[in-house]
């Protein structure tokens, strides 16, 4: 979930700027914040907290998530990061 992030800081402004974050393997649910009736703000255990997860978000990224998570696998590998 950490590292699919709506924010900015791992999505960029523009396709061209999505960010692919190594080294988040033990990151954990510090909090979460209701924000209105439409999303959450989540609180990551290293320090992010500037993503706000829809519901739709949430649900889109469940029903996808073989695929969104083979994506991110192959791309760190890719980078030569590591998880």
């Amino acid at each position: 979930l950490r590292v699919m992030s709506p924010s900015a800081e791992v999505q960029g402004h523009s396709p061209d700027q999505k960010k692919t974050l190594g080294g988040k393997r033990d990151v954990t649910i510090s909090a979460m914040r209701p924000v209105g009736n439409y999303a959450v703000r989540i609180v990551f255990s290293d320090g992010h907290e500037s993503g706000i997860f829809s519901w739709r978000y949430l649900r889109e990224l469940d029903e996808n998530r073989e695929t969104l998570w083979a994506d991110h696998l192959a791309e760190l590998q890719r980078l030569g990061l590591e998880r």
